[in-house]
């Protein structure tokens, strides 16, 4: 095992990169977080011996996103600490070697993000995937506005952004969204084997493969960033957020006014 800081780990066996966030329950990211995941996986993409990665977390959930509580890294200036987080999150578009999510409980907002930025992800009937933000009041961000389409098709992913509603792991399998769906709690093992599967392949076609199938994700993810910060920096500073934000820490349903 090599240690990639306090909040990621990384094990390299059987031709596969295992990255595990280690911020349980709820693996909450800010800047530190997704740099270390970034970097991770560019030393893999320089390691002979890793042909496939697998992105997984201790804890209950993937992902919660963004943590907007008291102590949290957005509950500060958030235009500064989402500038420098996305500037650190379109790196991992630029990662050369597949990535499989192996997603436990719950992927919301950015941390559905993060998920998307994988090339497959693997759940249970358990697993919830949330696109929150219209509930909290602001645009959504980490290149979903380019991910989640690309995934599920416009149609769908207009319902999960402007609903903001939670998709099971079933659904999600159903849409798309979720690759593969795994018994209770085997979506590790299975995004394991599944990644194992690519690393037989040959290396360096699996790669040529892989960039003309994302082409020029990255290019679009950069533009669709920037588009975000924009979108959600204005919103940021509306009343509808602050009561969104509120009554999501407070756990009870919003009332929005439109100001």
């Amino acid at each position: 095992m090599t240690e990639r800081g306090r909040d990621v780990s990384v094990v390299v066996e059987d031709g596969v990169g295992l990255l595990e966030m280690q911020r349980p329950p709820a693996n909450h990211f800010d800047e530190q977080l997704i740099g270390e995941i970034v970097d991770a996986a560019f030393e893999l993409d320089a390691d002979p011996r890793c042909r496939a990665l697998v992105l997984a977390s201790q804890g209950k959930h993937f992902c919660a996103g963004a943590d907007f509580g008291d102590g949290g890294a957005f509950a500060g200036d958030r235009v500064a600490v989402a500038d420098r987080l996305y500037r650190r999150a379109v790196q991992l578009f630029e990662v050369k070697t597949p990535i499989i999510a192996a997603v436990q409980g719950s992927a919301v907002g950015g941390g559905l993000g993060l998920a998307c930025a994988a090339d497959f992800r693997v759940a249970d009937a358990a697993t919830r995937f949330v696109a929150n933000f219209a509930r909290l009041g602001f645009h959504q961000g980490f290149a979903l506005s380019v991910t989640l389409p690309d995934i599920v098709g416009r149609q769908v992913a207009a319902d999960m952004l402007l609903t903001g509603r939670r998709v099971t792991g079933e659904e999600a399998h159903r849409i798309g969204l979720a690759d593969r769906l795994t018994e209770p709690g085997g979506q590790r093992e299975a995004a394991l084997a599944w990644a194992r599967s690519i690393a037989a392949a040959a290396p360096l076609a699996v790669r040529s493969i892989r960039a003309t199938l994302r082409a020029d994700l990255a290019e679009r993810v950069r533009a669709a960033l920037d588009h975000e910060l924009a979108e959600q920096k204005w919103l940021w500073a509306t009343r509808d957020a602050q009561e969104g934000i509120t009554a999501s820490l407070e756990r009870r349903n919003p009332v929005f006014s439109g100001e």
